[in-house]
């Protein structure tokens, strides 16, 4: 059945280009007409993949919760203009779990300012599956693959983070074996900003979080980044102004203006050759933590190959700084 539908989906995915629907040349994203039909069925093609590749060792499903409405409404008296939004998750349970026990769960949010998660991170679920760990996997709001209203719905450092805490208590809720003690938020990116937003806005929450490469002050980032990344972020839909028109917005959106709160154990990772998050952002974190007299484990990679992806490609350091944080995330989850 389920290679059954791969073939029906690539099927439709043929069909969309031969009528045109292809994805368009990158454009400055204010002027972006992106294609949110090929998306859809790409994502659907893509969704098969988890189903196959770990079906051996885990149960996987794809679930819907809702989270707090939109932070922007065009018409706020239009009918359900409030109402919460749906979020979609991916969920892993590792099949030889002892359910009469409690086990610990990892919260995994995607990277990308817009993108979902997809089955280029199977090396790494699989890696924590096999350790023992259940996973939820949230496509928050903005994520592709879900349409253009949920596409610009994105509120980047904003109600995504509440998306993703939100997959948290849901997978809590609905799994008792699971352990509210023994949860742990892995992120990287922008993944690793929303794990520490998450862990500085829900200090109880977590037992421990990793960051890897983490987004972590806005105002710096955009005054490196190119126009059209920066344009993204003061469009109409999204923060809707500038840095320079309004910094304090940028600064709160940013986790490094929130490390007084770190009261969870903490890792990160990051690389001086980072040809996306500059090293710098990630040592501005590293230094306004330790300001704080906050206690923490980091380590910078130097000129690591893979630049940004670094420890998530299939290489021996990769694997081998990839081990590191299972170490860590063992030491609080594994009891």
């Amino acid at each position: 059945m389920r290679t059954s539908a791969i073939l029906i989906f690539a099927a439709l995915a043929c069909s969309a280009l031969a009528l045109g629907q292809r994805p368009v040349a990158p454009a400055p994203p204010s002027e972006e007409r992106v294609d949110h039909r090929w998306d859809q069925v790409m994502k659907a093609i893509d969704d098969q993949a988890w189903f196959t590749r770990l079906g051996d060792i885990a149960e996987v499903d794809k679930v819907s919760y809702t989270s707090l409405p939109p932070h922007r409404v065009s018409n706020p008296t239009a009918p359900g203009a409030r109402n919460p939004m749906i979020i979609r998750a991916y969920t892993f349970v590792p099949k030889k779990l002892d359910r009469s026990r409690k086990h610990p769960l990892i919260v995994l949010p995607h990277g990308g300012v817009h993108s979902n998660f997809t089955s280029g991170s199977v090396h790494i679920v699989r890696e924590l599956v096999e350790q023992g760990y259940s996973i939820i996997a949230p496509d928050y709001r903005g994520s592709t693959g879900y349409g253009g209203a949920f596409y610009n719905a994105i509120d980047y450092g904003g109600r995504e983070n509440d998306d993703v805490f939100a997959g948290l208590r849901w997978m809590l809720e609905t799994h008792s074996f699971l352990d509210p003690k023994r949860a742990a938020i892995v992120g990287w990116s922008h993944g690793g900003l929303i794990a520490l937003m998450n862990i500085f806005d829900h200090p109880g929450a977590y037992a421990c979080a990793y960051a890897g490469v983490p987004v972590s002050d806005l105002v710096a980032r955009l005054g490196y980044a190119s126009d059209g990344y920066r344009a993204m972020f003061s469009a109409p839909g999204h923060i809707g102004k500038t840095v320079r028109e309004d910094i304090p917005e940028y600064l709160r959106r940013s986790p490094i203006s929130h490390v007084k709160k770190l009261a969870t154990p903490l890792l990160i990772h990051t690389n001086t050759n980072d040809e996306d998050v500059n090293v710098l952002e990630v040592e501005r974190l590293i230094a306004a933590l330790k300001a704080e007299g906050k206690q923490f484990e980091y380590k910078i990679y130097q000129d690591a190959p893979g630049g940004h992806a670094f420890n998530r490609l299939d290489t021996k350091l990769a694997r081998e700084s990839r081990q590191e944080i299972y170490v860590f995330l063992a030491r609080y989850l594994m009891k």
